[in-house]
């Protein structure tokens, strides 16, 4: 059975886009630490979005969140977070 998220399930959007911004800087630092193993283009194309989350596209931002949202089903599932 899926569990059903409502207002009164889902983090607030402070915690969510806090989140978002630390699973952004996580991903720079890692994709500066392995920039010099890849192909240029992938390089290139991460160069991009190597700026400040509020700097990045929404779809980047999309993707940032998805791993946000996981982080809270983790707690969830840990009991740390309601």
């Amino acid at each position: 059975m899926r569990h059903r998220e409502d207002a009164t399930t889902q983090p607030s959007d402070g915690l969510l886009e806090s989140l978002d911004e630390i699973e952004h800087e996580q991903w720079m630092h890692w994709s500066k630490a392995v920039a010099g193993d890849v192909s240029d283009a992938t390089r290139n194309q991460w160069q991009r979005s190597w700026v400040a989350y509020d700097e990045l596209k929404e779809e980047v931002k999309e993707a940032d969140r998805l791993w946000a949202r996981k982080v809270v089903k983790l707690l969830r599932q840990r009991r740390f977070f309601p």
